[in-house]
């Protein structure tokens, strides 16, 4: 689907290269095709000698002749980006924006109507291959910009279609949620070490107990509750560690912690 397109990245970041690196090593496309926009000068550097892509600090440069444009800024710097940018971008181009929280018809606005916007949600996980990411399309888009969108990010992971109505949420949950993660494995790690075990051998059993618990989840049929079931045995160790999460609101905390992401994101976007 990309092969005979190219794409003008601005951002070179760290999902920017993520997204670069999935590409090019699954064959999506060459990296002569690619040019990236960065004011970093030395994470330019890297970028080429990483994957052999064409870089700029221009951002007009990067999307004057791309068929395919990929927003990879902060969503604060967003609307200075599009303005440079609406006279540069060619009308023919998809738009595809990983900017928390900041909406298709923000984009459409700036860039002038009929402009062709996909706004995707990555996450970290992407670095490794094992992202998610859930999109959702500009009033212009059409299903194949979806699969031409899908097909980029499924190079660095799993992609969903949802409601751009619900995109605050899975920033909440999905772009934020590999934060909450990091947070429980660093505890359980330190938890570790305070009954007495090595920090590399608890930092291991953490890691891997999360990681091979959201694989049971992600490849099977079963519920997360009945997975849970199946390894609490009455009166068990487990079952003595769940009664203190669950008295210690864990639940609710977790819960709480995507509320308050969702809401940052509608706010990142001028919503409230």
């Amino acid at each position: 689907m990309l092969k005979e397109k190219r794409i003008g990245m601005i951002g070179g970041g760290k999902m920017g290269g993520a997204l670069m690196g999935g590409m090019i090593s699954g064959g999506l496309v060459k990296a002569e095709a690619l040019t990236v926009a960065d004011k970093d000068e030395d994470r330019l550097g890297e970028l080429v000698k990483a994957y052999g892509v064409t870089v700029t600090v221009d951002n007009r440069k990067a999307v004057r002749h791309a068929d395919v444009v990929i927003l990879a800024v902060k969503p604060q710097n967003m609307a200075d980006v599009l303005d440079e940018l609406a006279d540069a971008v060619m009308p023919s181009a998809l738009v595809i924006s990983i900017a928390a929280g900041i909406a298709t018809a923000f984009i459409e606005e700036r860039l002038g109507k009929g402009v062709r916007v996909v706004r995707v949600m990555p996450n970290m996980p992407a670095l490794i291959g094992e992202g998610a990411a859930a999109l959702c399309c500009g009033v212009s888009a059409a299903e194949a910009d979806l699969e031409l969108a899908r097909h980029i990010f499924g190079a660095v992971g799993i992609t969903m279609e949802v409601k751009e109505t619900l995109m605050d949420a899975v920033t909440g949950l999905g772009g934020s949620g590999p934060g909450y993660a990091f947070l429980i494995i660093e505890a359980l790690t330190d938890a570790g070490i305070r009954m007495g075990l090595g920090r590399e051998v608890a930092l291991k059993l953490s890691a891997q107990s999360l990681f091979g618990a959201a694989k049971l989840c992600l490849l099977g049929k079963t519920p997360p509750a009945e997975l849970r079931a199946m390894v609490t045995s009455p009166g068990g160790t487990t079952l003595a560690g769940l009664k203190v999460l669950e008295e210690g609101r864990l639940r609710e905390t977790l819960i709480s912690a995507v509320e308050a992401a969702t809401r940052r994101s509608a706010e990142l976007g001028g919503r409230k």
